[in-house]
């Protein structure tokens, strides 16, 4: 055997096919919320929802005083996206048999309650909308949509990935 392959039901593969076999789930997961996410702020912009309320307005805003210049109003989205399905994908992946509940659905719920206590906490306050957005003058209406997000964003990634799951776990990972 070579030194970077490891045996999986008899058969020989690389370190890095191993890795990308048990990764790939939660980042199909990841992306199937983040598409989910995305049509849900596609629609609130059609459907003129709390149209005072543009946290991807306020990320530009914000990574482009990071930067010192302007950001593209892409930049934020693109980042967005690539969060979901790369970053909290695989988190949620790693994290996943340790998450109370007995299916992907319910598991996805409760990392999204953490995330969004998280978002609430931290995101928007970097945002300058204080605690869960509050400060933007609407009241709970931006804390209540942003739950909104990450639950959708969050249980369909719970179900993907618990759909994926037996189909890796089957290849070896």
């Amino acid at each position: 055997m070579k030194p970077l392959e490891v045996r999986i039901n008899g058969s020989a593969r690389s370190h890095r096919s191993s890795i990308l076999a048990r990764i790939w789930p939660s980042m199909a997961a990841g992306l199937a919320g983040s598409a989910a996410h995305s049509c849900l702020m596609i629609l609130k912009s059609r459907a003129g929802l709390l149209p005072s309320f543009q946290p991807y307005d306020d990320l530009q805003r914000l990574l482009g005083d990071l930067v010192g210049s302007s950001v593209g109003p892409a930049v934020p989205w693109l980042l967005s996206f690539a969060n979901g399905a790369l970053v909290l994908g695989f988190l949620f992946g790693r994290t996943y048999r340790l998450l109370p509940g007995r299916n992907g659905a319910v598991k996805g719920l409760i990392f999204g309650l953490i995330g969004w206590i998280l978002m609430g906490l931290i995101f928007f306050p970097l945002l300058g909308r204080g605690l869960f957005a509050t400060g933007a003058g609407l009241g709970l209406l931006p804390a209540a949509f942003s739950l909104v997000m990450v639950l959708t964003y969050s249980i369909i990634m719970g179900i993907a990935y618990s759909i994926l799951l037996p189909y890796a776990r089957a290849r070896g990972s």
